[in-house]
């Protein structure tokens, strides 16, 4: 009898592919953990337990058949595997190397609960989509048909760029606008190579382009351009992400030397593509030789803190105001970031800050407890009385997660009517708005961690779209 593939959890261990030495990593920013063997890849898909209730299917946002790929990895199909994989999501080998599994598919996983260690879902999904590029399976896209219709989507990030995949799949005409001069968004200048390297994301930018998406870039939409855009096209997605950076009013919190996070992040990247970045060059965004405090906890916090240390910081700290099982950012970052050198302050929160002269010296922190929960359920921070101190800092990024811009004032449309948190108001499912044609991805695009929220978002408008295309053509032909 043929060995069984999978159900191997109980004799093997869960393994990750190799995770090269942190005083190494450290020196450049390129991607620091190892592609698995192909023998390593199918051994570790074999652990997965092929549940009937795939609980890291229904806990991913995709609902990546993920327990069929698993299986078909570690039988060997690969090229299935990678057909399975991309089924569902437009960007598998981003999502393999980004997502926050340990959150997600990985923390959810039933051998993961029962104490066996999860399936390493996200690097067994990482190499089977990297196998694919380079055995030449994934094709730039090749309609059965073209369609009449266009579309026209503001913004080049993830959930722009996975309506685009869909509908130019389905033969219809796609124009991407987007403010900035190359295309992906956050996946392009505001997550670090050491997590994503760039020739991962410009592949799929090509890959879009050979398929027939046009790119119109450095194309910041206003009132008239936005007016335009829905006059040339027969729908239109707003798929802008959330780029306004939150803000601290605090004492001298205008000193220099206080940077946003995603001004940092994207001079950063900038410099890895080889731009010339004036502001970095100036020292003004590079965290070399400084004493670098970052405030917050998410994901982008801890591509701060990592970027700094690659670019050669005295030292670098992170204050987040409550403790490390309470922080919204993946663990298994910070841990990274542990490795590398960064130094956490746990319940610790800013007050202020110092100055000499212009420029920030420190920053004033208060400490904090946990006390009873908030509305969401989480703990609320509270101050410690007479437990201030004065964390010395030559650099301080705010990492503090970011806001919508307020669009419907910027492009002068009535009815594009807002949520509370001031982001497009649009239907769950579909992303239809109350404007006749313009649709929206979802409001919560922000962040690495949230890469896969923006592409479920953006594939579900364009399915919606189609839908309502395909319902019109039916009500002519029927006329």
């Amino acid at each position: 009898m043929a060995d069984q593939p999978m159900l191997k959890f109980v004799k093997i261990e869960r393994d990750m592919p190799e995770k090269r030495a942190a005083e190494t990593r450290r020196e450049d920013f390129r991607e620091i953990y190892a592609e698995y063997a192909d023998a390593k890849a199918k051994e570790q898909a074999s652990r997965c337990s092929q549940c009937g209730v795939p609980y890291c299917q229904s806990h991913c946002p995709l609902h990546n058949n993920i327990p069929d790929w698993l299986k078909l990895t570690a039988e060997g199909r690969l090229r299935e595997a990678y057909e399975v994989s991309q089924a569902t999501n437009t960007f598998p080998e981003i999502c393999g190397r980004i997502c926050p599994q340990d959150r997600l598919c990985e923390g959810n996983c039933v051998i993961e609960q029962s104490g066996h260690g999860t399936v390493t879902i996200g690097s067994v999904e990482k190499y089977i989509t990297d196998t694919a590029w380079e055995e030449g399976w994934v094709q730039p896209i090749a309609p059965m048909a073209e369609r009449a219709e266009s579309v026209g989507i503001i913004g080049a990030g993830p959930g722009g760029l996975a309506a685009a995949d869909v509908l130019r799949r389905a033969g219809v005409q796609v124009t991407v606008y987007d403010r900035y001069d190359r295309a992906g968004g956050l996946m392009t200048y505001g997550i670090p190579g050491f997590k994503l390297e760039k020739d991962v994301v410009m592949r799929r930018n090509e890959q879009l382009e050979q398929g027939g998406v046009k790119f119109v870039l450095n194309c910041d939409v206003d009132a008239d351009i936005f007016a335009s855009i829905r006059a040339e096209h027969d729908a239109v997605i707003i798929a802008t992400g959330v780029y306004k950076s939150r803000d601290l009013s605090m004492p001298n919190g205008e000193a220099q030397g206080i940077e946003k996070a995603i001004d940092f992040l994207t001079a950063s990247n900038r410099k890895s593509f080889g731009d010339e970045v004036a502001d970095f060059d100036s020292g003004r965004l590079n965290a070399e030789g400084k004493r670098v405090v970052v405030i917050g906890g998410g994901d982008t916090a801890m591509d701060c803190v990592r970027t700094s240390i690659r670019q050669g910081a005295k030292s670098v700290k992170c204050l987040y105001r409550r403790d490390r099982a309470n922080m919204p950012g993946s663990q298994r970052e910070v841990k990274n970031a542990e490795e590398e050198g960064v130094v956490f302050e746990w319940l610790s929160a800013p007050k202020g800050f110092t100055t000499d002269g212009d420029k920030v010296a420190g920053v004033m922190v208060q400490k904090m407890r946990l006390g009873a929960p908030d509305a969401t359920g989480r703990q609320a921070p509270e101050v410690i009385e007479n437990a201030d101190y004065v964390e010395d800092a030559d650099l301080v990024i705010k990492a503090l997660g970011f806001e919508p811009e307020d669009l419907p004032t910027l492009w002068d449309t009535d009815g594009l009517d807002v949520t509370r948190w001031g982001t497009i108001k649009a239907e769950f499912t579909t992303g239809k708005t109350a404007v006749d044609g313009v649709y929206a991805v979802g409001d919560i695009v922000r962040g690495a961690s949230l890469v896969v929220w923006a592409i479920r978002d953006g594939r579900d408008c364009a399915e919606a779209i189609l839908e309502q295309f395909n319902t019109t053509a039916q009500v002519i032909a029927a006329e």
